[in-house]
């Protein structure tokens, strides 16, 4: 799948999406993703394995994650560069978001 396609596809991002590129900056297993997502976010998401997993499966096929190790039991996932590309999208969508919120925001409550 090509660059344009996975961001028309992927953005805006969901938050699980999200925080699951955001948890591998290191390459990390299922059960690891949940926890660094857990601890990220003050166990404001916690993450179900069946999430975790469908979304890793997903990104694997369009190429935002690639599959570091195989070990028995344990898949380790790393972000692939394309994933890089996108989650740098992504952040730089939310800061704008949130600057004009904080511009704009207090027009509504202020």
């Amino acid at each position: 799948m090509n660059t344009d396609k996975i961001i028309k596809n992927y953005m805006p991002m969901t938050e699980t999406a999200f925080y699951i590129l955001l948890s591998l900056y290191e390459p990390r297993h299922g059960y690891g993703i949940i926890r660094t997502v857990e601890e990220i976010t003050k166990k404001r998401i916690v993450l179900g394995s069946g999430t975790v997993y469908g979304t890793l499966t997903k990104m694997h096929r369009d190429g935002i994650v690639t599959i570091y190790s195989n070990e028995e039991r344990k898949t380790v996932y790393e972000i692939t560069i394309t994933g890089k590309e996108l989650l740098s999208l992504e952040i730089e969508r939310l800061k704008e978001l949130n600057k004009n919120a904080s511009e704009l925001g207090g027009k509504f409550y202020g």
